[in-house]
């Protein structure tokens, strides 16, 4: 496992100073987390990225691949509707590239709002917070890129799909492997390869309980212990789901050739809007759009230079649990896939958790290892 250097303490105290500047309550998490709950929240995609442990009782378990999820069990096992946390410390990620650092630091804030006001300042205050952040690492190269999973569903909605598929659409929106493959349904290519299919389709006759108890019986006479944090339950759950969306009905030539003008638009905020506009037709996507121009003004009253802000509708994290706002922070000197900074909106994620629907969430992320100027390149 390869660690990345230490940070100055001048440095890393100015990455810092923002964050304490917050009303903020310090909190950490454990560095072992549930392997299983990860894998169900963030996508199996995340799988080959974490650090997996087993413990003696075979309990599967990962080093912290970040802090959202682990932040978010702390506030709601609180029992309060809202609150605001900071929290600094190592986070562990396998890197796909060699000389790559899979252990780092992070200082971030995750924020939660039980009454759902004010989502707009809020987006803007923790865009903003993490450019603060970043910009104090003294790198003068930066720029904001925005992101809005919502406005992607708001499309998705205007092209008039049917419910399962229109769903599934959305589903898959932040899994390029997964939207890729629905995507050439259009053109008539299989969604999945047919070995899987035949698996998938034997079980989807099934209910989800005897599918599981077929799984566990086909294990036991293979004489297979299942490994990775997935139990016979969610295994029999996705194939259920891979049958079922490789016989639903496809996008249209049409709808796929517009889902994928839409995730192509990056640029400036207006010109990205106008594009927008442009392939969703007039009126479509206005109510999801108003918003924008308020978060706008505010970053610009927050110092963020409007000339440095960029908007991509394909924005997303490696975490897929963000339902709304998206952001990084880049700098000119690191490709794109080394953000020196990222945040979102994630309101659904604390019901998926055991919360309220009411409770409304936002937070941010920096990798001072990268803020700083002598840092990565």
């Amino acid at each position: 496992m390869s660690a990345e250097p230490a940070v100055p303490a001048e440095a890393l105290s100015a990455i810092r100073a923002p964050f304490l500047a917050k009303d903020a309550e310090l909190v950490d998490a454990p560095i072992l987390q549930p392997l299983g709950l990860l894998l169900e929240l963030v996508g199996e995609a995340m799988r080959p990225r974490l650090f997996v442990v087993q413990s003696e009782g075979g309990q599967e378990t990962c080093l912290r691949p970040d802090f959202t999820v682990p932040v978010v069990r702390q506030h709601l096992e609180s029992g309060r509707s809202s609150g605001c946390y900071f929290y600094e410390g190592k986070a562990f990620r396998a890197s796909p590239e060699p000389g790559r650092h899979d252990e780092f630091r992070q200082i971030g804030l995750e924020s939660f709002d039980g009454e759902g006001a004010g989502v707009v300042q809020a987006d803007a205050e923790i865009a903003a917070l993490a450019w603060r952040s970043a910009l104090a690492g003294g790198r003068e190269d930066l720029s904001l890129w925005l992101g809005d999973i919502a406005l992607f569903a708001a499309f998705v909605d205007s092209l008039g799909l049917a419910g399962p598929l229109a769903a599934r659409v959305k589903r898959v929106a932040s899994r390029p492997r997964l939207l890729a493959a629905e995507l050439a349904r259009a053109e008539g290519e299989p969604a999945s390869a047919p070995e899987e299919g035949r698996l998938a389709g034997l079980l989807s006759e099934l209910s989800e309980a005897e599918a599981a108890t077929v799984l566990e019986e086909v294990w036991a006479l293979a004489g297979i212990d299942p490994v990775g944090g997935r139990g016979p339950a969610d295994i029999a759950q996705r194939l259920i789901r891979r049958a079922q969306a490789a016989k639903a009905p496809a996008l249209t030539p049409d709808q796929a050739g517009r889902i994928r003008r839409f995730l192509a638009i990056d640029d400036a905020p207006q010109a990205a809007f106008a594009a927008v506009r442009e392939i969703a037709g007039a009126g479509a996507l206005d109510e999801a759009l108003a918003a924008w121009s308020e978060r706008l003004a505010l970053l610009a009253a927050a110092g963020v230079p409007a000339e440095r802000i960029g908007f991509a509708t394909a924005l997303g994290h490696a975490f897929d649990y963000y339902d709304g706002l998206t952001f990084e922070i880049r700098s000119a000197a690191l490709d794109h896939d080394r953000s020196v900074a990222v945040g979102g909106r994630y309101d659904s994620l604390p019901a998926r958790l055991g919360g309220t629907a009411a409770v409304r969430a936002v937070g941010c992320v920096v990798r001072p290892w990268r803020a700083w100027a002598g840092g990565e390149s």
